[in-house]
């Protein structure tokens, strides 16, 4: 199965919680979107890997991917290794996706930025023609375009993605995760800084922030990476209406 975008990240549940929202109008316009989760969250407070898999398998019905994969690669140990890289390149030499979505450069959360340098350096070399991956399709492919999404930490955005008409989907699959996030207050288990139903609230908060900087009601935010945006037209300016 060839893909249209691949989404990949540190761990289950980054994509729910940054860029669900753009997924979702993807896959509803016919793309055909994946997601590679990097580990399987084993280090996290709550929930164990078994019940964050199963979380993941649901919440990506939600969102219509067509493709929901994991590498297995230790959680709170993504190093830029050669064995990681090839992980990740069997997964992209397999799906060839035009566009990958990957973890912010910088963030809070150690794992978050060494995995976008990890991807990054993984995307690269699956370009590599001569790069000969042990169970990964000999064909060399890299993606055409790359976009960081934004975690916890700002960042300055090329683009804000309108999500008006897939915030609640986006809210449904971050909800998949219960063992996660929108925990209600008899919740036995211990509370962590993501758990909180203030920290549900913050995301639509900000999903309304971006959103109202592009003239709509809710908007995710991306970094392009690589240099300057590529156009051959300027179709998308004339389809906007932003504040101005």
């Amino acid at each position: 199965m060839k893909l249209d975008v691949l989404a990949i990240a540190a761990h289950p549940d980054d994509v729910e919680l940054c860029c669900a929202g753009t997924l979702a109008a993807l896959t509803r316009s016919g793309k055909k979107v994946g997601v590679l989760d990097l580990t399987r969250g084993e280090m996290g407070t709550r929930g164990t890997p078994e019940l964050r898999l199963r979380e993941a398998r649901k919440a990506a019905g939600i969102l219509g991917l067509a493709v929901r994969e994991n590498a297995g690669l230790p959680d709170c140990g993504l190093d830029n290794t050669p064995g990681h890289r090839e992980a990740i390149i069997r997964f992209v030499r397999r799906y060839r996706p035009e566009v990958c979505l990957v973890n912010a450069p910088e963030d809070r959360h150690p794992d978050h930025r060494n995995a976008a340098r990890l991807t990054l350096d993984a995307l690269f070399y699956s370009g590599i023609a001569k790069l000969e991956v042990p169970g990964a399709e000999p064909e060399p492919w890299r993606p055409q375009h790359i976009l960081h999404f934004m975690q916890h930490w700002h960042f300055e955005p090329t683009f804000v993605f309108d999500i008006t008409s897939t915030i609640d989907i986006k809210e449904e699959a971050i909800r998949a995760f219960a063992s996660q996030f929108d925990v209600g207050e008899d919740d036995k288990g211990p509370k962590t800084y993501v758990s909180s139903r203030r920290f549900f609230e913050a995301l639509r908060g900000r999903a309304r922030e971006y959103g109202q900087q592009i003239g709509v009601a809710f908007g995710e935010p991306f970094l392009y990476y690589g240099g300057p945006v590529p156009l051959n037209n300027l179709d998308v300016l004339f389809s906007a209406r932003p504040p101005r």
